[in-house]
């Protein structure tokens, strides 16, 4: 990770409010404030319960961590990735070209609302979205900030950092990689969410608040592997951390929140189970992958991986040209993504398309817009064409459409359908 030490101020306007917690626990001191209320009240972001004629507690926040250098980061993070097992080169994944380019398109443009990827076992799709971690661009977040707050956004700023704008504190910032977060199917609701230590707040007066992965997730990736067996307690949570863009822990009356926007992404297999509608309708495109039937393609997909196999490091090194073009490809896309113009009168058929396929909502149509933006970009032009939108519609498409449990044919050829009778 490149980290630099710089200043960076926000506009004054930002409101106060709580402290977030550092990359450590915080200590937050409960001191007694006399009240009659027996109503709920919130204490700078803090809602704390109390009880008809006796005190309420304010709860003020404390950071007790230590200050980590930029230096100091910077070399946690290289022994870090050092030590961590060696991930396959995107550019060596062979074929699947549907599943890369919908992983490629939110990269470029994090707003499209993830991936929700669906194939056969054994078809690379938890390998495709694994390699996406060396191909990801480096963000300006807050030093030492446990939510990689941006300083320039209040929307994805911790409590801490909103604070400390408002007193007109510099804040220090470093430049590091766009965090991929791995949500495991087993873990629990106190490990994605974070946990409030409640014992330590009734035998000594503090309370720490540890940071789960939602908090880690933010401003990154999120991934979730057999995605369709995920338990519903969990599935809930993302539900209401993806369409609030904030996670809120409630314990004992006590209410602690951050910001967790990510990109969500998801693998599974149909067989195994369907996904919730409201879950899947949370997804912006959604890729179908199968099992390669050309027997030349599957012996070289078959070589590589052993040689991955044999020698990671050599295998990496081999490819190491083409991961870095891909990635000087990717940040230059994203610096010309806002520069990129998509006529009226295409905005009005992708729209007609939606209305026609009886989507429900404007999501389809927002992110149809997006992606094929996105994909103009990448193909280096700065108009969308009618080949973009349709490259990119029955990915976002095809997955908003009614089920019928009689009809046979695949929903993403009913998209293309509908394109070409109203874009002829």
């Amino acid at each position: 990770m490149a980290g630099f030490l710089a200043t960076s101020s926000s506009a004054a306007a930002i409101w106060a409010s709580l402290s977030s917690p550092s990359p450590k626990s915080l200590v937050h001191s409960l001191s007694p404030t006399p009240g009659q209320s027996g109503r709920r009240k919130f204490y700078r972001g803090i809602a704390v319960t109390g009880k008809k004629g006796r005190s309420r507690f304010c709860i003020s926040i404390t950071n007790v961590a230590t200050e980590i250098s930029p230096a100091q980061e910077k070399a946690r993070k290289i022994a870090s990735m050092k030590s961590q097992r060696p991930v396959y080169p995107f550019s060596a994944i062979v074929g699947q070209d549907e599943m890369k380019l919908c992983l490629l398109l939110n990269v470029i443009d994090p707003k499209i609302g993830g991936v929700m990827i669906m194939g056969d076992r054994g078809t690379g799709k938890s390998t495709t979205v694994r390699s996406l971690v060396d191909l990801l661009p480096e963000i300006t977040v807050v030093s030492g900030d446990p939510f990689n707050s941006d300083p320039e956004d209040p929307e994805s700023m911790g409590m801490e950092v909103r604070e400390k704008v408002v007193r007109g504190e510099e804040l220090p910032v470093i430049m590091t990689k766009i965090t991929m977060v791995d949500l495991p199917l087993g873990a629990t609701e106190d490990r994605v969410c974070g946990t409030i230590d409640i014992e330590k707040a009734l035998t000594e007066g503090v309370k720490a608040f540890e940071p789960g992965l939602l908090a880690k997730a933010n401003r990154g990736i999120l991934y979730v592997d057999e995605v369709n067996l995920l338990d519903d307690h969990l599935v809930d949570v993302l539900l209401d951390s993806a369409a609030s863009g904030w996670n809120t822990v409630e314990r004992e009356g006590i209410s602690i929140s951050h910001p967790a926007r990510f990109i969500l992404i998801g693998s599974g297999n149909p067989e195994e189970g369907e996904l919730r509608p409201q879950l899947l309708d949370r997804f912006g495109m959604h890729a179908q992958v199968g099992t390669v039937r050309d027997a030349e393609l599957r012996v070289k997909i078959v070589e590589e991986r052993a040689r991955f196999d044999r020698n990671p490091k050599e295998f990496r090194e081999s490819y190491n040209a083409e991961q870095e073009k891909l990635q000087q490809q990717i940040a230059s896309v994203r610096s010309s993504l806002p520069s990129v113009n998509i006529d009226h009168e295409l905005r009005v058929k992708i729209s007609k398309v939606c209305a026609e396929l009886n989507v429900d909502g404007l999501r389809g149509d927002i992110v149809t817009n997006r992606a094929a933006k996105a994909l103009a970009a990448l193909k280096g032009r700065g108009e969308v064409t009618t080949e973009d939108i349709a490259t990119v519609i029955p990915n976002c498409l095809r997955h908003r459409l009614r089920k019928d449990p009689l009809e046979s044919i695949d929903s993403g050829l009913l998209v293309i359908e509908k394109f070409y009778e109203v874009f002829a």
